[in-house]
């Protein structure tokens, strides 16, 4: 169901927004999602000759072909990306959950269902207030910043601005960890020797960019407790994700392990990696190990290819026995409810 009818007492529009897919496994198609993802200047946060030399050339031509077998892995018909596809079903579910009185649309930040897209239907239908939602629990520059500033592009192009409410977080909201929870309620903690919460991880320049106030220092001491001075931190907030999982969970906190995932380039990035942690993991002799990825609202190729195949490869590779990804929140009822929480609030 790609297609919302309105009703006559729809008042409160809902964009929902995620990152984006290619739109087929094609070369072509992975090189021009690339290209429009990797020139945003919030991702890659280089000089803009400097971006468009490494996008345009050794990324475009190099990494595509690649990323392009990765899709392939992942990419069902007539569904296509994991990610699409369970947006939508987000979507329908929330809009019936909703009810008549909410306009939920979808968009990605990057290709097809476009952010102008989504803006423009709820701009046709004349709603007096818009909830802007991007679903990435945590906040960063990079995916909420990006996000927000396009939709506001979108935006400052009519004359006539609706009431407009942004959400900018929420990994930390009691319904988001119950969500969780009822995941993992399928999955025999206990029997696991070390689970791994793995987040996408960052260079550690753009911690600091996000810190007016010089508290950063990028290290695993300082993001260890939340506190005034780095609740803004993108690092905090999933070590603080972790531990509110953890807690929930009633896991002892030597079994976790944060650890951030899918690093682009040579720079520092946020640490520890995931690729590093589940080598030693195997090479210390642990044999059975689950990961969990409370950065993705969905399953798409971070989770299913970089997680469940490669990071298992390697896990096994090194000497480990099992290593399992649990599912990602896609279109859980918890999950669900705690959509219609965040907006109904509003």
């Amino acid at each position: 169901m790609k297609n919302q009818e309105q009703n006559s007492n729809t008042h409160t529009g809902v964009l929902l927004i995620n990152l984006g897919s290619p739109d087929s496994p094609k070369v072509k198609d992975v090189r021009k999602y690339l290209i429009e993802f990797l020139l945003d200047p919030r991702v890659i946060d280089i000089p803009y000759i400097n971006r468009q030399l490494l996008v345009r050339g050794p990324i475009a031509y190099g990494r595509a072909p690649r990323s392009a077998e990765e899709y392939q892995k992942l990419w069902t018909e007539p569904d296509g990306s994991p990610l699409i596809a369970y947006g939508y079903e987000v979507r329908d579910l929330l809009q019936k959950q909703l009810g008549n009185g909410y306009k939920v649309e979808l968009a990605m930040r990057y290709q097809s269902p476009s952010i102008a897209d989504g803006i423009n239907t709820l701009k046709k239908a004349r709603l007096k207030k818009w909830i802007i939602v991007p679903l990435f629990p945590q906040q960063a520059s990079a995916t909420v910043g990006s996000v927000l500033e396009k939709v506001m592009e979108e935006i400052r192009k009519d004359w006539i601005f609706p009431e407009l409410v942004m959400i900018n977080q929420f990994y930390d909201r009691p319904d988001f960890i119950e969500a969780w929870a009822e995941v993992a309620s399928g999955y025999n903690l206990q029997s696991y020797e070390k689970i791994i919460f793995s987040y996408h991880g960052l260079p550690q320049r753009q911690l600091f960019k996000a810190d007016p106030g010089h508290h950063c220092k990028a290290n695993i001491e300082c993001c260890q407790k939340i506190t005034r001075d780095n609740q803004d931190c993108y690092s905090a907030q999933c070590f603080h994700n972790t531990r509110l999982l953890r807690e929930k969970l009633k896991l002892p906190e030597e079994k976790c392990i944060t650890s951030f995932q899918s690093r682009l380039g040579r720079s520092e990035w946020i640490k520890p990696y995931t690729e590093d942690v589940v080598k030693k993991l195997a090479q210390d002799g642990f044999k059975k190990v689950l990961i969990i990825s409370p950065a993705f609202i969905a399953d798409c190729l971070e989770t299913i290819v970089e997680l469940g195949m490669e990071y298992k490869d390697l896990f096994i590779e090194h000497g480990g026995d099992t290593f399992d990804m649990m599912e990602s929140l896609n279109a859980n009822p918890a999950w669900i409810q705690s959509l219609t929480n965040m907006v109904t609030e509003r």
